[in-house]
């Protein structure tokens, strides 16, 4: 009798240990980083900053300091267009990407292009992320008016146009974190070229985006498990 109960209480304490032990394999299983990758041009990449003041590490130390489980991987690209993200979206998309940023349309305004071809490119990445069933914070790109009002509406209208259509998550200006409403106003958190933020500004732009970035990480962790 006596060998019996314990028999019975080595096997049933087993099965706790066991059943203790999946579970702890399922919560670090769960408790794996997100994998955003930040597709974009020269403002992703961090031009003209030394690495650890660009967009992507400062944005990597936000999430951190908001314990968001997130590694951002850095895609950017200087000088690169609409067309230049849309031939590489397939580099991007690594099977390990859980989630994506793009922000791109940048020099494809400094150049003048037609906004029909911007939309087109961004309609290719964002069909490639929804095939790799990838969610998507896409930053727009405030066109000046210098092309005139067509051209504006035309090029402004790309953005919260595909972002309702693929039910990406949208930010309206990645220079809205700047809170500036003239070239004056920005220029203290600008580098001399008038065109990349410096240190001060980069951290202004993060802290704006900071939040949909953690809602981004959040929707691709819902969608993981």
């Amino acid at each position: 009798m006596a060998v019996s109960m314990g028999y019975g209480v080595v096997g049933t304490m087993r099965k706790v240990l066991m059943s203790s032990l999946f579970c702890l394999c399922g919560f670090m299983a769960t408790a794996e980083p997100v994998q955003i990758v930040a597709l974009g041009d020269s403002l992703t990449q961090g031009y003209g900053l030394v690495p650890e003041q660009g967009f992507v590490p400062q944005l990597q130390n936000w999430l951190s300091e908001q314990g968001v489980e997130a590694q951002m991987i850095n895609a950017g690209v200087s000088g690169d267009t609409t067309a230049g993200g849309a031939a590489r979206i397939d580099w991007a998309l690594t099977p390990d990407v859980d989630a994506m940023i793009v922000t791109l349309g940048g020099n494809d305004l400094l150049r003048g292009l037609d906004p029909a071809e911007a939309r087109k490119n961004l309609t290719v990445i964002l069909e490639a992320a929804r095939a790799a069933q990838v969610p998507v914070l896409l930053i727009g790109m405030d066109a000046p008016g210098n092309y005139g009002p067509d051209y504006k509406q035309a090029f402004d209208a790309i953005y919260p146009d595909l972002s309702a259509q693929f039910g990406a998550l949208y930010a309206e200006d990645f220079f809205a974190g700047l809170d500036a409403d003239t070239p004056a106003q920005a220029r203290p958190f600008m580098q001399p070229d008038g065109i990349h933020p410096n240190a001060e500004g980069v951290a202004r732009i993060v802290a704006a985006l900071g939040p949909q970035v953690a809602e981004l990480a959040e929707l691709a962790e819902d969608q993981g498990n």
